[in-house]
């Protein structure tokens, strides 16, 4: 999936970012939660999955495209987490009981992942594939990580 109005969508979630960082913490329900989390993290996967055709090779590399995603993919990558409050465990959600017994290693994850993706972020803008490939893989790896030791298969 391609989105053709990067800037909008950039300006969107940064909008959203502000908005929900501002009350965070304040979910009417456990079910608002799960679903903003869920919602950021549809929005990081949609966009890291266009770098990833790129850098995979599936899909001409256009640097402007990939820079985009990528700031995308940073902002994103700083939502979901107050999200996985009290209550939150139960319900449609793939979130596994280690997020909340291994509070530490799961901030250590989300950590990593904010940390990879700002990098990420850092390599698109220099316009080159090899730069974007090394960094594409590291956030990869943080993604895959979180998915081993904290979701529900």
């Amino acid at each position: 999936m391609q989105f053709r109005n990067n800037k909008f969508l950039l300006g969107l979630c940064l909008s959203f970012a502000v908005i929900m960082t501002a009350g965070a913490q304040q979910f009417s329900k456990p079910e608002d939660a799960i679903k903003y989390r869920k919602s950021a993290l549809f929005i990081m996967n949609a966009q890291f999955s266009q770098i990833g055709s790129m850098v995979q090779g599936k899909v001409p590399y256009d640097a402007k495209v990939a820079a985009d995603s990528a700031a995308v993919v940073e902002v994103m990558s700083k939502l979901p987490w107050t999200a996985f409050g009290e209550g939150t465990d139960k319900g449609e959600t793939k979130a596994r009981a280690e997020i909340w017994t291994d509070a530490a290693k799961f901030k250590d994850a989300q950590d990593k992942l904010i940390t990879e993706s700002a990098k990420l972020a850092a390599a698109s803008k220099t316009g080159k594939l090899e730069d974007l490939k090394l960094a594409f893989g590291a956030t990869a790896g943080a993604c895959k990580n979180c998915h081993e030791n904290f979701r529900a298969k």
